[in-house]
C-alpha cells in the first residue's frame, strides 16, 4: 500500500513539474512518440470510415473501382446521394461551427502563426466529420485535410494540459500533422517535411526529431492496415533521355502551374458567387451544402469519377489508360466539381483533387509530347507522374514534400530529375499569380497576413494595451496636448494591436499616439495612456527576435 502511493506520489510531482517547467527533451519525444500513435489511428480511423460508409451507401467493397461501379446505380440515387450528404452536412455545421465554415489546414497554419499552436476544438471535430460525410456520400474532394485538422485538435489539447508555451505548442503541433499526412499517405518522409515546410514554416533543427519520430509512429499504424503498398502503382520505370527531354518537363512545370492557379481560382470565384447567390435569395446556411450536393449529383450522373477522392481516375491517368479528350474533359469538369464542393462549405481537403487534375494535365501533355518528338521521347506516363507533383505542389505551396509525396505515393525513385523540374517552374510561376498557395490564400481573404511573413502578422499580436503608458504614470506627455491630437483625430482604440498603429505613425509623424477607451455611439472616448512610437518598434523587434530564434535553434 505505501509503494502504491509513492508511486502515485512520484507521478503527481512528475505532472505538476510537467506543467510548471514544460517538459524536457526525452519527455517531449516520448510525448511526441504518442501524438503520432494518436494521430495516425485518427487518421487511419477517419479513412476506414469513409471505406465503411462509402461501400454502404453505394453497394460495393471495390472502392478503388467505385466510379466504374456507381456509372452502374440509378441515376436518381447517385442524383440524391450527394444532396442528401449535404444536409446532412449543414446540420452538422451548422451545430458545431458559428460561422457554417469547414477547418482545414488554412486554419491550423493559422493556428501555428498566431495562436501558439492551438486550434479550434469543437468546430474541427465538427469539420471532420462533416467532411467524413462529404466524402463519403459523393463530394469531390480529398481526406488529408480533415485529418490534419483532427490531429491538430488532439494536439492542441495536449498543449493545454501540459500548459505549453508557443515554442512547444508549434512543436506539438507539428507532430501531430506529420503524423496524420504519413498515416494519410503512408509516406513518413514527406509527412514530417509538410509539417515543417507547410504549417510550421520553417525547418528549425529542434523540431525534427520528434516530428520524424511522429511521422514514423503515423505510418507505422497505416502500415499495420495496409502493408507497405503505395496508394498507386505504376506500370513500369518511366525512361528519359535527360538531355534532350528536360526542356518539355520545364514546359509541362509552367503549364501545371497556370492549371494550378485556374484550380485555386475557381474555388476562390466559386464560394464568392456561392456566398453572393446565398445572401440574394437568403438561402440558410444549412441549406448551401445541400444544394451544392444536388448540384454535385447532377454532374456525377455523368461524370461519376467526379465521386469522391479520385484515386481511380488518377491511376488510369498515370498508366496511361486514357485519352487526350477524356484526359481534357475529366480535368474541367473535376475543377468544376471540386470547386462546387468547396463553395458549398462541404468540407474536405483540396490536395487529393490537385493530385488528380495534375495527373491528367501531364497525361494529356505527354500525349501532345511524345507524338510530335517521337524519337526522343519517355514513356507518356512520366509526364503523368511530373504533372501530379506539379499541380500539387503549386496548389499546397510545397515543393519539397510535395515531390516526396509523389515519390513515396507511387514508389518510383527514378524519375526524380523530371518531377523536379516541372515542380521547380509550377511553384515560381504559381505563387507570383496568388498569395503563395492556396491555403495562404484563403487565409489572405479572411485578411490574415501570414503569406509574407513573420514581419506582416507579428504586429496583429502585440496588443496596445501591452506597450503603452499610462496617463498617469509620470511617463507619458501632458494629457492637454493628448487631447489636441485626440481632436485631430490621431488616437487609437486600446484594444487595437500595431498593426493598425504603425500606419498612423507613418502618416502623422507623431512620435506618440494617445491610446484611448472607445464608448458607445455618441459617448466622448477616455484617455487611457499613450503609445510611443520607440516602444511599438521594441515590442516588434522583441517579437521578430524570438521568431527568429525559434527558426534557427
Amino acid at each position: 500500500m505505501r509503494a502504491l502511493k509513492a508511486r502515485v506520489q512520484v507521478l503527481s510531482t512528475g505532472w505538476k513539474l510537467l506543467i510548471q517547467k514544460g517538459p524536457s527533451q526525452l519527455q517531449f519525444w516520448l510525448i511526441a512518440l504518442v501524438i503520432g500513435i494518436a494521430s495516425g489511428g485518427a487518421a487511419l480511423a477517419f479513412r476506414k470510415g469513409i471505406e465503411w460508409l462509402q461501400a454502404s451507401l453505394y453497394g460495393t467493397n471495390d472502392l478503388a473501382h467505385l466510379h466504374s461501379f456507381a456509372s452502374t446505380l440509378p441515376w436518381y440515387w447517385i442524383l440524391m446521394l450527394p444532396a442528401i450528404g449535404g444536409l446532412v452536412v449543414g446540420g452538422i455545421l451548422n451545430w458545431f461551427t458559428p460561422d457554417g465554415r469547414v477547418r482545414s489546414v488554412a486554419d491550423v497554419i493559422e493556428g501555428a502563426a498566431l495562436w501558439e499552436g492551438r486550434v479550434e476544438k469543437r468546430a474541427g471535430l465538427g469539420s471532420a466529420l462533416a467532411s467524413l460525410i462529404t466524402l463519403s456520400t459523393g463530394g469531390s474532394t480529398g481526406r488529408e485535410g480533415p485529418v490534419v485538422h483532427v490531429a491538430a485538435v488532439m494536439s492542441s489539447w495536449i498543449a493545454n494540459r501540459i500548459n505549453a508555451n508557443g515554442i512547444t505548442g508549434r512543436d506539438l503541433l507539428g507532430c501531430a500533422v506529420a503524423a496524420a499526412v504519413s498515416a494519410s499517405f503512408n509516406a513518413p518522409i514527406a509527412g514530417a517535411l509538410f509539417a515543417l515546410e507547410v504549417v510550421l514554416r520553417h525547418f528549425a533543427v529542434h523540431a525534427f526529431a520528434p516530428i520524424a519520430i511522429a511521422a514514423v509512429a503515423g505510418t507505422v499504424i497505416n502500415r499495420l492496415e495496409y502493408g507497405g503498398m503505395t496508394e498507386f502503382v505504376l506500370p513500369l520505370e518511366g525512361s528519359l533521355a535527360f538531355y534532350v527531354e528536360l526542356p518539355a518537363f520545364l514546359m509541362l512545370g509552367i503549364l501545371s502551374g497556370l492549371v494550378a492557379v485556374v484550380l485555386m481560382k475557381s474555388i476562390f470565384w466559386a464560394d464568392d458567387i456561392g456566398t453572393q447567390l446565398q445572401e440574394k435569395i437568403r438561402l440558410p446556411k444549412l441549406l448551401r451544402p445541400a444544394l451544392a450536393g444536388l448540384m454535385l449529383g447532377g454532374l456525377a450522373i455523368f461524370f461519376p469519377h467526379i465521386i469522391g477522392v479520385g484515386y481511380e481516375t488518377t491511376s488510369l491517368a498515370l498508366t496511361g489508360k486514357l485519352v487526350l479528350h477524356e484526359l481534357v474533359v475529366f480535368a474541367v469538369i473535376k475543377v468544376i466539381a471540386v470547386s462546387i464542393t468547396m463553395a458549398g462549405r462541404m468540407g474536405g481537403g483540396v490536395f487529393s483533387p490537385a493530385l488528380m487534375v495534375g495527373a491528367l494535365t501531364g497525361l494529356a501533355f505527354g500525349i501532345i509530347a511524345t507524338a510530335v518528338f517521337p524519337n526522343v521521347s519517355g514513356s507518356e506516363t512520366l509526364y503523368a507522374l511530373a504533372g501530379m507533383g506539379a499541380v500539387a505542389a503549386a496548389v499546397l505551396g510545397a515543393p519539397i514534400s510535395t515531390t516526396l509525396i509523389v515519390f513515396e505515393l507511387t514508389g518510383d525513385w527514378q524519375t526524380g530529375i523530371a518531377v523536379m523540374s516541372a515542380v521547380s517552374l509550377s511553384t515560381a510561376l504559381s505563387s507570383r499569380l496568388v498569395d503563395r498557395s492556396f491555403f495562404l490564400t484563403q487565409l489572405e481573404r479572411r485578411n490574415i497576413h501570414l503569406a509574407a511573413g513573420p514581419q506582416a502578422y507579428l504586429l496583429s499580436m502585440v496588443r496596445v494595451v501591452s506597450v503603452m503608458r499610462d496617463i498617469d504614470g509620470g511617463r507619458a506627455p501632458d494629457a492637454a496636448y493628448c487631447w489636441e491630437l485626440i481632436e485631430q483625430g490621431i488616437y487609437v482604440d486600446g484594444n487595437t494591436t500595431l498593426e493598425v498603429v504603425m500606419p498612423i505613425f507613418e502618416t502623422s509623424g507623431s512620435t506618440f499616439i494617445p491610446v484611448v477607451t472607445l464608448g458607445g455611439e455618441g459617448d466622448a472616448p477616455e484617455l487611457w495612456g499613450v503609445i510611443y512610437q520607440v516602444d511599438a518598434l521594441k515590442a516588434f523587434n522583441k517579437a521578430l527576435a524570438a521568431t527568429a530564434h525559434e527558426e534557427h535553434s
